[in-house]
């Protein structure tokens, strides 16, 4: 008989990194043998904790994938329904994802319930302990969450270092970011750059992802001053940063710095949602990935980098310089803007020729089988 595995987090038709994650997990735990589902959410955030456009994919859903559309994030009536149909059920392991405090009573509570089966082990892979923006509530509702989980994954050892403040008796085991491989193959920057519209000569680098105040865009906007500022468009061709990525915050104090830096000219804003068929567009057509974090624990957009082969350059914080070698996949700066328009002088003299070795060679380490591996061991 097949093992069973439900896996608890975003997904179809929710759009986004963490629903890309867990369905790509769910294809591997299917590729290899396992029974495997996935519930979501109906309702994932109440409007004030969503500052996006929308929460909800305009892609297809991805096919072949067992998806029930059944959590209530705000809910409990729902809470316990969930957690009576998935002891029901009875998987022999429950992957659920763990980011934000908010979700810790409606998951804590399916999760209670579903474990009364006395079958199912609880393993949670946990991308942030202590949030990025700190509310009211977030210790209380994490450790409630954490009380139900039998196992813990991390994907840096920062989180792993706050897991075990909180949570020190029961195993965890810190298990790199795979990589995104779901988003196609790589394609040519030339292709890239005319399915953008994008200037072949044109030295760009990339911000990928939302915006947000940890997310150090502010940072990377003063910095784009400096590089404009030394760069002579005579002599080579102009430095841009292309944005995609949505503004997760008022977007009005970042147009305000863009026009007081007079740096219009060097921008490329694509500040709407990437949908999923467009990501390789972005990250084949740049010549290097910035992530300019104030501080992180660990980044999706550092897997997606990889799979596409593209050269970093982040920040010296959290568990990003963990995935990225100084000088062999990247280069690293500090988290000022003088630093990291240093380091985007020292790429282009150096040369993206230079770092793809490097990249090709690091990726081997983040795998989804390895993902699925730990996963099962720590179940027990």
């Amino acid at each position: 008989m097949k093992r069973k595995i439900v896996i608890i987090g975003p997904a179809h038709p929710l759009r986004g990194g963490l629903a890309s994650y867990d369905e790509r997990l769910a294809k591997e735990f299917q590729q290899q043998g396992w029974d495997t589902h996935i519930y979501t959410f109906s309702l994932q955030y109440p409007g004030f904790l969503f500052p996006g456009t929308t929460q909800y994919s305009s892609e297809p859903p991805p096919a072949g994938l067992d998806i029930h559309v059944r959590i209530n994030s705000v809910n409990p009536f729902n809470w316990y329904s969930v957690g009576r149909e998935l002891q029901k059920l009875s998987p022999d392991i429950i992957v659920v994802r763990y980011w934000l405090p908010f979700m810790g009573p409606c998951l804590g509570t399916i999760l209670r319930v579903a474990k009364k089966n006395k079958r199912s082990k609880i393993v949670c892979i946990a991308d942030n302990i202590i949030p990025h923006e700190k509310r009211p509530g977030d210790t209380a509702f994490t450790r409630y969450f954490l009380k139900a989980v039998d196992a813990f994954i991390t994907m840096s050892e920062k989180v792993l270092a706050d897991l075990r403040m909180i949570e020190f008796k029961k195993t965890a085991r810190f298990v790199p970011h795979p990589l995104y491989d779901n988003f196609g193959e790589k394609i040519s920057k030339e292709a890239a750059r005319h399915k953008l519209g994008l200037n072949k000569n044109d030295r760009i680098v990339l911000f990928f992802g939302f915006i947000r105040k940890y997310k150090g865009f502010d940072i990377l906007l003063d910095a784009m001053k400096i590089v404009k500022e030394k760069v002579s468009v005579q002599i080579a061709p102009p430095v841009k940063l292309l944005v995609a990525g949505e503004f997760y915050e008022d977007s009005k104090p970042y147009l305000r710095q863009i026009k007081d830096n007079d740096i219009e000219d060097v921008l490329i804003l694509k500040t709407d949602f990437v949908p999923d068929s467009e990501v390789k567009y972005y990250l084949c057509a740049a010549d290097v990935v910035i992530q300019p974090y104030r501080n992180a624990t660990q980044s999706g957009v550092t897997p997606l980098a990889y799979h596409f082969e593209t050269p970093m350059i982040i920040t010296n914080v959290g568990g990003l310089t963990a995935m990225v070698p100084d000088g062999k996949a990247g280069l690293v700066a500090e988290p000022d803007a003088g630093s990291i328009a240093v380091k985007i002088f020292r790429f282009y003299e150096m040369g993206e020729d230079h770092f793809i070795p490097g990249l090709i060679e690091e990726k081997k380490k983040y795998t989804w089988d390895n993902m699925v591996k730990a996963i099962e061991e720590v179940s027990g």
